[in-house]
């Protein structure tokens, strides 16, 4: 099956020169985010900040400043050509896996070698490597002329994904592997991959997943998360704390929500990294099912725009690369909600641009800038979609 579009005629070189149109929905649903991350961010860190002795504003301050980043980087990445892009795939990708190894070397962290510290920020390079990954997949799948995949690609694309999320995996960060991996079915499938070649990646999958544990490669606290969604009643005090906690304050939020600032829960800082992994349960208490479902709703129309850019895209490259930061969304959002009430195991997946974090925020404005770039030079003729 093949998602992406082809185009039945020449584009002429006035219709090139067409104005570049933004698209407004992607643009106002990313804004609406952002700004609500701000405000979410500041309620549940507040709270917490006081009782140490901090100011209540230390936390939102760091975030406008990454959200003001991300804000640039999200208008430059719009304005990137996508032959530019395609040139630069196998440069992203290989500065990449440098930074993986690099921070492989780096102190250590709340127990995992995820960052590189520069001043006072700290980076994170597995960020990068989702988007670079995306890139040289969409540059090497697009180079097929044919509506089905050679095997050569399927092994070319597993490489591509084995190498960083092999990386990955050594910090440990088990999330991130999974979403290279969710965004590398995707991107494949969409390029045209037989049900023969899909059920060899799929049973490939199954059997390296049980390889780790039989090893014992699989870290203790991961483990014990998988165990506490499976039963989060054996160990409430422990393992099981944090999905409890987050079940009571979404719940207590009801329909409307207790109202901005009014949380219980948030407000008695008893939701662990409710500003970072769990923000989410800031949103259910305070705004209720009806902010929580404006919020999912603003992260489908982003996913709507991104899609329809793809359908509408120039070349096999930029549909690709936009189907690819669709995944990438839809994997972050579904994740991280769906942990918060007990439909995925907790994981460390940020929610995009609620979140706090300067590396996740920036790093996921620039992708969804590249998905706003090919609706921007979207193809001036009728396409013939295979879907």
């Amino acid at each position: 099956m093949v998602l992406t579009a082809r185009r039945t005629e020449p584009v002429t070189l006035l219709q090139r020169e067409r104005a570049l149109r933004p698209d407004l929905a992607l643009i106002v649903s990313y804004l609406a985010l952002s700004g609500l991350g701000l405000v979410m961010i500041y309620s549940a860190s507040a709270p917490r900040l006081l009782a140490d002795g901090q100011s209540p504003t230390e936390l939102v301050r760091r975030q406008l400043i990454f959200v003001v980043v991300g804000i640039g980087m999200f208008i430059l990445a719009s304005l990137i050509e996508h032959r530019t892009l395609k040139m630069l795939a196998p440069i992203a990708y290989v500065g990449s896996l440098v930074l993986l190894i690099v921070v492989l070397y780096m102190p250590v962290v709340a127990g995992a070698n995820r960052w590189i510290s520069i001043g006072f920020f700290r980076f994170q390079p597995s960020e990068v490597a989702k988007i670079s990954l995306i890139l040289a997949l969409a540059a090497t799948l697009a180079g097929s002329v044919e509506k089905t995949m050679h095997w050569r690609e399927v092994a070319k694309s597993v490489v591509l994904v084995a190498i960083p999320a092999v990386l990955i995996f050594r910090q440990p960060d088990l999330g991130t592997m999974l979403v290279l991996g969710f965004v590398a079915v995707v991107m494949v499938f969409s390029a045209g991959i037989t049900w023969r070649q899909f059920a060899f990646l799929l049973i490939s999958a199954v059997v390296a997943s049980v390889s780790l544990f039989k090893a014992e490669a699989i870290e203790e606290y991961q483990i014990a998360r998988i165990t506490a969604f499976l039963d989060p009643t054996a160990d409430v005090a422990n393992t099981g704390y944090n999905l409890a906690q987050s079940k009571i304050a979404i719940g207590s939020g009801g329909l409307f929500g207790r109202g901005l600032f009014q949380g219980q829960q948030t407000n008695l800082s008893f939701v662990p990294e409710q500003s970072t992994d769990f923000i989410f349960t800031a949103i259910g208490e305070q705004l209720g099912f009806v902010g929580a479902t404006v919020v999912i709703g603003l992260f489908a129309v982003i996913t709507w725009r991104l899609l329809v850019a793809a359908a509408n895209g120039r070349d096999r490259f930029s549909q690709l690369v936009a189907i690819g930061v669709a995944a990438m969304l839809v994997f972050h959002a579904f994740v991280n909600i769906g942990m918060t009430v007990r439909l995925t195991p907790v994981t460390g997946l940020p929610l995009p641009f609620l979140s706090a974090g300067g590396t996740a925020y920036i790093a996921m404005s620039v992708a969804i800038g590249l998905g706003h770039s090919v609706w921007m030079r979207r193809s001036p003729v009728p396409v013939d979609a295979d879907l």
